[in-house]
C-alpha cells in the first residue's frame, strides 16, 4: 500500500490514512501543555518588561488584545476545522489539507513548519539567555565574556539527539515538570515586591520612555508569545482523541495565556519605572519572591518551548512529506519514513534540527522573532481566510461537531492583513507573494483535488443564491433602478454563428445580463443532453477567450416555437426578470425568416422587447461606426436604440466607434424632429455630438430604404426600428429583407416605455 494517503481512494474523505501512525494515545493535558508552556516562554520573562516601558501599560495591553484577536480567532478555526474529519498526524497541515485540500493545505503547511523550525531557535536562543548570572559570575570574576551561542548550540544539538534517541513520549514527560517550575515562577513574580529604588509613584496607564520604539515594532517583538497556542496541534496523530483533545487543549491555553499576560503587564507597570524596565530584562528578578526562580521559570519556559516545537515541526514535515508536498520527489520519500511503533520521524528531525541551528547561529533574538512574527501572520491569516470561506460557502460536506462563526474568522483574517501591513508592508508583501508563488506551484502537481476554486465556487453560489432571492423580493421596478438590458439571445449554430453571440456579450459587457442559449432540435434524452452539454463546452471555451460575461446554457427540443415558449417562462439568471429576446438569421438564408417571425411575433405577444440580428459576412466590419435610424412612426423605440449603441461602444472592441443618428420624417419638420432627439441625447449625456445627428426627408418606404442604402453602406452596424404594426403584420418578413444596401443591421421593437434622463 502507499505510504501517500493523497494517493489513495479515501484522501478526499479522511479514509485513506490508514497507514498512518498510531501515535502514543496522549489525552487533552498534553495538548494544554504543550501550548501553554509555549505560550508562557521568552517573551513573557524576556521582553515583556520592555513592551510595557516602550508603549506604556496601556500600549502593552493592547498588544495583547490585538495578539488575541489573531490567535483567537485562529485557534476557533482551527478547532472547528479539526472536529470536521478523523485526525492524524501533521497538526495544523493535516486537519487542513484534509479539509481543503493539499493544495491549500499544503500552501499553509510549508509556512506552518518554517515556522515551527525557526521558533526552536528561538527558544533555545532565549533559554541562553537564562544563564545570565553565569555570564555575568564569569566576566565580573574571571574576566571572561561568553557568548550564549556557546551555550545554545550545544543545547540545541543535545535536544535534538533526545527526541531522536528518546522521541515524543520524553518530551510530554518533560513537560509536566516544566510547567509545575512556570506555575512557581509566575506566582512569584506576582506576588514579589519590587525595591523602592524602581517603584513608581502610582499606576499609570500611558507612562512610557522617551524616544520609544514604535508599536508595530514593539508587537513584532512580542507577538510570538501569544503564537504558542497550536503547538499542541502537532500532536494530532500521537491523540487518543483528537477531536475533544484540540478544542479542549489549545482554548483553554490561549484563554489562560492572556489571562496570565494581562496580569504580568499590570504588575510589571505597578512595580517599575519604565525606565527601569527598558533598562533591565530582567527587572522580573528584581520583584519576584525569590530572584534565582525567574532564572529558573525562564530557562524552563525556553526549553519546553523549544521541546514543544522540535515535537511539532517534525512530524509537520513527516507529513508533508506523505502527501508529496515537498517539491523534491527523493524528499518526500526521505522525510516520509518514521522509526519504530509510533513512527518518530527520525529524517524530519534532523532537517528541522539543521535549520533551527543555522537560526541558533545566528543568535539575535529580536531579529529572529520579527521573520517568526512574519511566518505566523501569514499562516494564521491564510488558516482565519480559509475558514471564513468554508463558513460562506457552507460545503454539505463541512461538518465540524465544533462551531466557531464566520465574522471572527472575518477579524482574524483582518486583523492578521493589518498588523503585517503596521509591521512591514514590505515584507508582508513578500509573504502573502512567497504564500501565492507556493499554492500555485502545488495546485499544479496536485490536479484534481480540492482547491480555492472549488471553495470560491461555493462562495459565489451562495452569494448569488442571496442576490437573486434579494432583488427577487425587492421587487424594485425597472423605471426605478434605471433600464438595463437582460437578454436572453436564442441559436441553431453555436460556433458557426458567432455574430449572434458578439453581440449579446457587447451589450452585457457591464450594463446587462446575458443568456446565450443555444437550441438543439429532438426529443430530450439522456445521451441526447451529454450531446448538448459537450457542445456547450465550446461555446464556454469561447466566453472564456473573449471574456464574455454571459450565462452560455442548452435547451433540447423538438420546434423552436416551443423552445421559445419554454424559454419566454424562464426565470432571470441576474435575479431580475428577462426583458428583451434577441434572435438571429442569415441575410443569405431565406428559409430561416420565417421561424425567426414566429419567434418575434410570440416574444412581443408576451411583452418581450424583440431584437432581431440579421447577420452578414462583414461581421460587423471594423466596429468603428454604428448607424441609428429613427423615423417618425417609431420614435417609440428611439429611447432603446439610443441605448443599446451607447452600450455596445462602451465595449473595448469598439473602443474607436462612433455614433451617427438620423432622423427621418416624410414631413417637412424633419430638422425640427432632428433638433429634439438632438435635445434628448444631450441631456440624456449620451456620446453623440450635434454634427452627428442629421434629418432626413424622405417619401416613402422606397426612399428611406434608398437613404438608409446611400448613407450606410459603410456602417458596421446599423440599427432600426420595428413597429407594432410591423410585428402584428405579415409584413414582418418583408421588412427584415429591407436595407438591402446595409451591411449588419439590428432591428429593434421596444415594449417598454424606457426614458433618457
Amino acid at each position: 500500500m502507499s505510504s501517500n494517503p493523497a494517493q489513495q481512494p479515501g484522501y478526499e474523505s479522511g479514509g485513506g490514512d490508514q497507514d498512518i501512525q498510531q501515535g502514543h494515545g496522549f489525552g487533552t493535558a498534553p495538548v494544554f501543555l504543550a501550548s501553554i508552556s509555549t505560550i508562557l516562554g521568552a517573551i513573557l520573562f524576556l521582553r515583556f518588561g520592555y513592551a510595557v516601558a516602550h508603549v506604556g501599560l496601556w500600549g502593552a495591553l493592547m498588544v495583547v488584545m490585538l495578539g488575541h484577536l489573531v490567535t483567537i480567532p485562529t485557534v476557533l478555526a482551527v478547532s472547528e476545522i479539526a472536529t470536521n474529519r478523523r485526525v492524524a498526524g501533521g497538526g495544523a497541515y493535516y486537519i487542513v489539507s484534509r479539509s481543503f485540500g493539499a493544495s491549500i493545505g499544503g500552501t499553509i503547511g510549508i509556512a506552518l513548519y518554517i515556522s515551527q523550525a525557526i521558533s526552536v531557535a528561538f527558544y533555545i536562543v532565549a533559554f541562553a539567555e537564562a544563564f545570565q548570572p553565569v555570564y555575568e559570575y564569569l566576566a565580573v570574576n574571571h574576566d571572561r565574556q561568553l557568548d550564549p551561542r556557546w551555550v545554545s548550540l550545544p543545547c540545541t544539538v543535545l535536544i535534538i539527539i533526545l527526541m531522536l534517541t528518546k522521541g515524543a513520549g520524553m518530551g510530554v514527560q518533560v513537560l509536566w515538570g516544566v510547567c509545575i517550575i512556570l506555575v512557581v515562577s509566575i506566582v512569584a513574580f506576582l506576588f514579589g515586591e519590587s525595591p523602592e529604588s524602581i517603584k513608581p509613584s502610582g499606576l499609570n496607564l500611558t507612562s512610557r520612555i522617551s524616544d520609544p520604539d514604535s508599536f508595530g515594532t514593539v508587537f513584532a517583538t512580542c507577538f510570538p508569545a501569544f503564537t504558542g497556542m497550536i503547538a499542541g496541534l502537532g500532536l494530532s496523530g500521537d491523540l487518543k482523541n483528537p477531536r475533544k483533545s484540540i478544542p479542549l487543549g489549545t482554548i483553554s491555553a490561549t484563554l489562560a495565556g492572556m489571562f496570565v499576560y494581562i496580569l504580568v503587564a499590570i504588575k510589571l507597570a505597578g512595580s517599575a519605572t519604565p525606565e527601569a524596565l527598558a533598562a533591565d530584562n530582567f527587572i522580573m528578578e528584581k520583584i519576584a519572591l525569590w530572584g534565582p526562580v525567574i532564572f529558573i521559570g525562564l530557562g524552563a519556559a525556553a526549553l519546553s518551548s523549544t521541546l514543544g516545537s522540535i515535537m511539532v515541526a517534525p512530524r509537520t514535515l513527516q507529513m508533508l512529506a506523505r502527501d508529496n508536498v515537498l517539491p523534491i520527489p527523493k524528499l518526500n520519500r526521505l522525510m516520509e519514513k518514521g522509526v519504530g511503533d509510533a513512527q518518530e520521524p527520525i529524517y524530519a528531525t534532523c532537517l528541522s534540527g539543521i535549520i533551527a541551528i543555522v537560526f541558533v547561529a545566528i543568535g539575535e533574538l529580536d531579529f529572529i522573532a520579527r521573520i517568526l512574527t512574519m511566518f505566523f501572520m501569514v499562516t494564521y491569516g491564510a488558516l482565519c481566510a480559509v475558514s471564513f470561506l468554508e463558513h460562506f460557502a457552507s460545503n454539505p460536506s463541512y461538518r465540524p461537531t465544533f462551531h466557531s462563526r464566520w465574522y471572527v474568522s472575518v477579524v482574524g483574517t483582518v486583523m492578521c492583513g493589518v498588523l503585517m501591513i503596521q509591521i512591514s508592508a514590505f515584507y508582508a508583501l513578500i509573504s502573502i507573494v512567497l504564500m501565492t508563488i507556493t499554492y500555485l506551484g502545488l495546485r499544479r502537481g496536485h490536479g484534481g483535488q480540492r482547491d480555492l476554486a472549488a471553495i470560491f465556487q461555493g462562495t459565489m453560489f451562495q452569494l448569488t443564491r442571496w442576490l437573486q432571492t434579494t432583488l427577487q423580493k425587492s421587487r424594485v421596478m425597472a423605471s426605478e433602478g434605471g433600464w438595463r438590458p437582460s437578454i436572453v439571445a436564442v441559436t441553431r449554430f453555436g460556433e458557426r454563428r458567432l455574430g449572434h453571440f458578439d453581440l449579446l456579450r457587447w451589450i452585457c459587457h457591464r450594463h446587462g445580463f446575458g443568456h446565450f442559449i443555444r437550441l438543439f432540435s429532438g426529443n430530450y434524452s439522456f445521451s441526447s443532453e451529454i450531446q448538448a452539454r459537450i457542445k456547450v463546452d465550446g461555446l464556454i471555451k469561447r466566453t472564456e477567450v473573449s471574456r464574455a460575461g454571459i450565462f452560455v446554457d442548452s435547451l433540447i427540443c423538438p420546434t423552436f416555437q416551443l423552445a421559445l415558449s419554454q424559454i419566454l417562462q424562464m426565470p432571470g439568471i441576474s435575479g431580475l426578470p428577462n426583458n428583451c429576446i434577441l434572435l438571429e438569421f442569415d441575410r443569405e438564408n431565406d428559409d430561416e425568416i420565417e421561424e425567426v417571425v414566429q419567434g418575434a411575433q410570440l416574444a412581443a405577444n408576451s411583452l418581450f422587447n424583440v431584437l432581431i440580428l440579421r447577420s452578414t459576412g462583414y461581421r460587423f466590419g471594423y466596429r468603428s461606426s454604428i448607424h441609428v435610424w429613427v423615423t417618425e412612426d417609431n420614435l417609440s423605440n428611439a429611447p432603446m436604440m439610443l441605448l443599446l449603441a451607447y452600450i455596445i461602444v462602451g465595449h473595448p472592441d469598439w473602443k474607436r466607434a462612433e455614433i451617427r443618428l438620423f432622423v427621418c420624417s416624410d414631413s417637412t419638420d424633419a430638422e425640427q424632429e432632428a433638433n429634439k432627439l438632438s435635445a434628448l441625447t444631450q441631456e440624456g449625456r449620451l456620446p453623440i455630438s450635434m454634427q452627428n445627428v442629421t434629418s432626413v426627408s424622405y417619401k416613402g418606404k422606397a426612399s428611406l430604404e434608398d437613404e438608409v442604402s446611400l448613407r450606410s453602406n459603410q456602417a458596421d452596424l446599423t440599427i432600426v426600428g420595428l413597429t407594432s404594426e410591423n410585428i402584428d403584420a405579415n409584413g414582418l418578413e418583408h421588412n427584415l429583407r429591407s436595407y438591402e444596401g446595409s451591411n449588419d443591421v439590428l432591428f429593434v421593437h421596444s415594449v417598454e416605455q424606457i426614458l433618457i434622463d
